[in-house]
């Protein structure tokens, strides 16, 4: 049997000399990778086919990296993205996270933490994707919130949740421990074990989101609720 190939990675930045060093850089590393001069030019690809992973910048020409994102969702829930953005465009990374970003990384950046960065939503892609480890951790149930572990799968009763990769992990890492309070610490070390990078403001707006998700699959319902100056719990019974 074949090998499986490695993972293709989307570099998209109309900085020339920026995506041949990306692009050396990642396929040093094991990945395939396709550079795009814009936006457009990479959603008509994308059209075709999804990469394993998309890196957008913000700012370019045609079609901008949020607009891209929001067109990605469309497509794909699942695809882990990661947001470049100059230090100055806090408003577009947030925005880009509401979005549906999973990670985002400030220009100038290092090859270095770009490809660690790359190699931790793998790595959490491939682990919702696994099979649980044993029947009594394939579901978690807290009142009508279900989640299965094995088909990375969440469900309110019958509405299946339309959970990023990223929702889906601080998620399971709530309903875990439901009625507890999780500070923001805590999230970030259970939903990304493998990854020192995420911040505390990405925290907030990927909870933001996804309580958006929930409440329209539940509404009045509210499951996640926040404790200020804390963090964040599941009720006991949502």
């Amino acid at each position: 049997m074949d090998a499986p190939a490695p993972p293709l990675i989307a570099f998209v930045d109309d900085e020339e000399g920026l995506r041949s060093t990306v692009a050396l850089a990642l396929r040093k590393d094991g990945y395939r990778a396709e550079t795009f001069a814009d936006g457009l030019e990479a959603w008509t690809s994308f059209e075709r086919a999804l990469p394993d992973l998309a890196i957008l910048d913000i700012l370019m020409p045609r079609l901008d990296g949020l607009e891209l994102c929001r067109r990605l969702r469309t497509r794909s829930e699942d695809l882990p993205i990661l947001f470049l953005s100059s230090k100055d465009e806090e408003l577009d990374r947030v925005l880009g996270l509401e979005l549906g970003a999973d990670d985002y990384l400030c220009k100038p950046f290092s090859v270095r933490e770009l490809l660690a960065r790359v190699r931790a939503l793998l790595r959490r892609a491939r682990q919702r994707r696994a099979p649980a480890g044993g029947p009594d951790e394939k579901i978690v149930a807290v009142g009508a919130l279900r989640l299965d572990l094995g088909r990375c799968e969440a469900r309110w009763n019958a509405t299946r949740l339309p959970l990023t990769l990223t929702e889906f992990t601080l998620l399971e890492a709530l309903a875990r421990h439901p009625g507890f309070v999780k500070t923001r610490e805590q999230l970030m070390k259970e939903g990304y074990p493998h990854d020192v990078y995420v911040s505390e403001r990405t925290i907030d707006t990927h909870v933001k989101r996804l309580r958006r998700k929930l409440a329209d699959a539940a509404p009045g319902a509210d499951p996640v609720e926040t404790v200020y100056g804390v963090g964040y719990r599941l009720r006991e019974s949502p």
